[in-house]
């Protein structure tokens, strides 16, 4: 029916307003309909918090009684930190609920449809699913695979360089494709460097508020949620005096000795040991650490050497790539340390999308191999 497609693109927009925020909670809308016109409406903001099906039942009131319920995720059917949202709908009385997709949560997993079908709720499932699924990637690639997304933001030249031989790379580009990563960082559940990066560039890694280019609301919800700050620095290489440091409480992963670990907890950092050899971490067991933590998305803003390690390793879902109109020269370092003997050994990508932002061009593109 043209009209649930309708019905669920405005439970999408709604969802979306929670991208910022919702971590490690899926971001979820949620609009009520009775008689072909919208009686409420609701989204996920933050954990803790009600759910978007809850927020979209009070707005109703009686009206939901005899309605249907439009809602991008399953509705969940579990107590965790607040009650299950399909016996509020049950409760109140809805005829009909459909849903975007059903929960990869083991905890949900098509229980909360069932419960609705059994107290005689009519109940469809995937109407406009492939936008869901992308809304919530992150969360979804968690409960499947036990990883978070992993996005790589790199910032180039036109031709293809990222920094001069000395390190220098601020400012390739300009203030808009600032603002985007600014936005990027806000969304994730974790932004990771390496040793290189901070070193180089005295890289706080913050999400600064006035750079976000959100409206008030979304901008008050997303540095109340700031995402977990992670280095890798397999040989503590990093003073605890830098910048990144004095910015606020951080993760180190770190394949050196744990002796260091205390004077890292007296500053409010964590130093996570991880496994590794040759003074790298091991990067897979660290998202492994990072996704049972409740990382959904992981944003690397790293040097070619991290950033070419994720990629070498098969890690990387999605590169955000901005691309600067200037020419940094044959001796700035390239984009990735990615050594390929033949042509056949090229990794394929997929180009899902590019536009301008700013003076700059943002691509945003995919491994072929998740494409």
């Amino acid at each position: 029916m043209n009209s649930d497609h309708a019905f669920m693109a405005r439970a999408l927009e709604l969802a979306r307003k929670g991208l910022y925020s919702t971590h490690p909670n899926p971001r979820v809308g949620c609009v009520i309909v009775h008689d072909g016109r919208i009686v409420g409406e609701g989204w996920h903001a933050r954990a803790g918090e009600p759910h978007a099906e809850v927020h979209a039942l009070r707005q109703a009131g009686d009206k939901a009684r005899g309605a249907t319920a439009y809602v991008t995720l399953e509705p969940c059917s579990h107590h965790g930190r607040t009650p299950p949202c399909a016996d509020a709908l049950i409760n109140a009385g809805i005829t009909r609920v459909v849903a975007a997709m059903q929960d990869t949560n083991p905890q949900v997993g098509g229980n909360g449809l069932l419960r609705l079908m059994h107290a005689g709720i009519a109940v469809q499932s995937g109407v406009l699913e492939a936008e869901a699924r992308a809304l919530n990637a992150g969360f979804i690639k968690r409960m499947e695979k036990g990883l978070p997304f992993v996005r790589v933001k790199l910032a180039m030249s036109l031709d293809g360089r990222t920094a001069m031989a000395s390190g220098e790379s601020q400012w390739i580009t300009g203030p808009a494709a600032r603002s985007a990563v600014q936005r990027l960082r806000a969304r994730s559940s974790v932004v990771l460097t390496g040793a290189d990066t901070v070193l180089a560039d005295d890289a706080r890694l913050t999400v600064r508020a006035d750079e976000l280019g959100l409206g008030a609301e979304l901008t008050a919800l997303a540095i109340t949620r700031p995402p977990l700050r992670v280095l890798v620095d397999g040989r503590l290489r990093v003073p605890l005096s830098v910048p990144f440091f004095q910015a606020g409480a951080a993760m180190v992963a770190t394949c050196a000795a744990a002796s260091a670990r205390d004077r890292y907890l007296d500053d409010g950092h964590e130093l996570l040991a991880v496994p590794g050899s040759n003074g790298h971490v091991d990067l897979r067991k660290l998202l492994i650490e990072l996704a049972s933590r409740g990382a959904n998305e992981v944003l690397v803003e790293a040097g070619p050497r991290l950033a070419g390690a994720f990629a070498r390793l098969g890690l990387v879902d999605e590169y955000q790539l901005f691309v600067a109109p200037k020419l940094l020269g044959s001796s700035a370092r390239p984009l990735l340390d990615l050594p390929l003997a033949r042509m056949a050994d090229a990794p394929a990508l997929k180009i899902v999308e590019m536009r301008a932002v700013g003076d700059d061009w943002r691509i945003i593109a995919v491994p072929q191999s998740v494409a």
